[in-house]
C-alpha cells in the first residue's frame, strides 16, 4: 500500500484518471488534475478559500436555468470562451473572425424575409444591417441562413424577461446573390448580470462589466464552417475593455446616420433611421 503524502497525491490522483476508458477522458482529466494540483501549490490555497470557490461554484449552478447560463458567463468574464474559439475556429485569413456565442442565444428564432423588422414593438432608432454573405473567393453564398439577435436598449435580452414571444432576435436567408438585410435597432452597450456569483466576483475588481454595442450573428451554410460572431458599432464604449474579450477590429463597422426616406429593403422609414454594411465570408468546410 503506497501512502499519500504532499509529494505524491498528484502523480497518484493522474494513475486513477488515466483509467479512463475513453483516451480523450483520460488525456482531460489527467492534465486537469496536474494544473489543479499545480494551482493549489503556487498560491498555497486555503481550506477557507477551497470551501469558498465550492460554494461560488454551488451558487453559480443554483442561479443557473434555461433562460441563464451563469456558467458561461463565468468563462466568458474569464477569457476561457474567446480562447477556446480561437483555439477551433483558426479560418484563413479574409474569413469573418468567430467570437464567443454568450449566455442569451435562444433556438427557435422565427424566420423573417428581406428587410422584415426583428424590433416589431421595442423603441429604438431603426437600424438597417445589409451586406453579402460569400466565400473565400467571393462567390455569393445563397440561401446562408443568418441567426440574429441583440439586447434592447436597457441592456437586456429576451432570454432575461418574461416574455411569451420572440423578441429581438429573427432568421433571415441571403438571396441568390448572397444578399441579406435585417431589420432591428440600434443597439447600446449594457452590463453583463451582476446580480450573481460572476457579478460578485467581477465587482471585487477593477474589471469593467460592460460590453460595447453589438449585435449577435450565427451563420450557416451547406458547405461551410458554422460562424458565430459579433458585429461592434464603430466608436462605441466599452470595445477596447469588452468584459468578455469579443472585441475584434475586423468586427467593427460603422453605423451611419440616415434622414427619413428610401430604405435598404426597398421600402421607407418616416424617421431618421441607421445604416451599417457589412459583408460576411464564410470558411469552406475542411475536406474530409
Amino acid at each position: 500500500m503506497q501512502l499519500v503524502t504532499e509529494d505524491n497525491i498528484t502523480a497518484l490522483a493522474q494513475q486513477r484518471w488515466a483509467t479512463a476508458k475513453d483516451p480523450r477522458t483520460a488525456e482531460l482529466m489527467t492534465a486537469l488534475v496536474r494544473h489543479l494540483h499545480d494551482f493549489a501549490r503556487e498560491v498555497r490555497l486555503t481550506e477557507a478559500e477551497w470551501t469558498a470557490a465550492i460554494g461560488w461554484l454551488t451558487a453559480t449552478g443554483q442561479i443557473s436555468d434555461a433562460k441563464r447560463e451563469e456558467f458561461i458567463l463565468a468563462s466568458d468574464v474569464l477569457g476561457l470562451s474567446m480562447l477556446v474559439v480561437q483555439l477551433n475556429h483558426r479560418f484563413s485569413p479574409g474569413a469573418t473572425p468567430a467570437t464567443v456565442l454568450g449566455p442569451f442565444h435562444v433556438d427557435g428564432s422565427p424566420e423573417l424575409g428581406f428587410g422584415g423588422d426583428m424590433s416589431d414593438g421595442v423603441a429604438g432608432t431603426p437600424l438597417y444591417l445589409t451586406g453579402t454573405v460569400r466565400s473565400l473567393d467571393g462567390t455569393p453564398v445563397a440561401g446562408a441562413v443568418l441567426d440574429v439577435w441583440q439586447a434592447d436598449a436597457d441592456g437586456a435580452y429576451e432570454a432575461q424577461l418574461d416574455v411569451d414571444e420572440a423578441r429581438l432576435r429573427a432568421k433571415y436567408r441571403a438571396r441568390e446573390d448572397g444578399a441579406y438585410c435585417v431589420r432591428t435597432i440600434a443597439p447600446k452597450g449594457y452590463s453583463i448580470p451582476m446580480d450573481g456569483p460572476v457579478g460578485s466576483l467581477v465587482g471585487q475588481t477593477g474589471i469593467s462589466h460592460f460590453r460595447p454595442a453589438h449585435v449577435h450573428f450565427l451563420l450557416t451554410a451547406d458547405g461551410f464552417e458554422p460562424l458565430i460572431t459579433h458585429l461592434f458599432q464603430e466608436g462605441a464604449e466599452y470595445l477596447d475593455s469588452d468584459v468578455v474579450f469579443g472585441t475584434k477590429q475586423e468586427l467593427v463597422v460603422a453605423f451611419t446616420p440616415r434622414e427619413p426616406g428610401p430604405t435598404p429593403d426597398g421600402g421607407t422609414c418616416a424617421v431618421p433611421w441607421t445604416e451599417a454594411r457589412y459583408d460576411f465570408v464564410l470558411q469552406p468546410c475542411a475536406p474530409r
